[in-house]
């Protein structure tokens, strides 16, 4: 039993660092743009990360959401959820693979605006969110400013965001400002990590 335990325990690891590896070339080759672009932030830059080309990627989706996933605490989650649009292609699939793997975890969606028409919801998914424990993903974090827009909306209906992962972190100030929010921060990738290895 013990040697079957380390096998499958070689075999996660194996997995694991093999999703990595092809979710940093679909990355880099299909999402990181070198050339003058403007960010959400309003910032310019020399490079940008196009991360809906690989969250749209048949297998881009699949590693990514089974990385993220992984990244999930042993602790009780009650939604996993994100601002539109960047959080969006990230949200069915993970709800779909909790499933798979036994641990169902609805998902939610936060408008930029509330709808107009019909509920006139701002956040999709849920009736009542008071106490529920909340994930937020996100595709690209540079200021943070983004994935914080979903957090105050979800922290008004009363849930309690106590993490957030991205794809990729640009390291332009989120890491610090979710620490002077007091909220974890965990992104699978950062922007060194491509702008290094070019």
């Amino acid at each position: 039993m013990t040697a079957l335990r380390l096998k499958d325990a070689v075999f996660s690891m194996s997995t694991e660092h093999e999703m990595r590896s092809t979710a940093y070339e679909l990355i880099r080759t299909k999402s990181f743009i070198l050339g003058k672009r403007k960010l959400s932030s309003g910032k310019d830059s020399n490079h940008y990360f196009d991360m809906k080309r690989s969250m749209l990627d048949p297998r881009g989706v699949n590693v990514l959401a089974n990385l993220i996933f992984e990244l999930l605490p042993e602790t009780r989650v009650d939604f996993i959820g994100g601002l539109e649009l960047g959080a969006v292609p990230l949200i069915g699939p993970l709800v779909m693979l909790s499933h798979n793997k036994g641990r169902p975890i609805p998902g939610l969606i936060v408008r930029k605006k509330p709808k107009e028409h019909g509920t006139a919801k701002l956040v999709e998914g849920a009736d009542d969110l008071r106490g529920k424990n909340v994930v937020v993903v996100d595709d690209v974090t540079t200021t943070g400013g983004s994935a914080m827009k979903s957090i105050r909306a979800l922290q008004a209906e009363g849930a309690n965001v106590f993490l957030i992962i991205s794809i990729l972190d640009r390291e332009e100030g989120a890491t610090e400002l979710y620490e002077r929010e007091g909220l974890a921060f965990n992104p699978l990738f950062k922007a060194s990590q491509f702008l290094n290895a070019r």
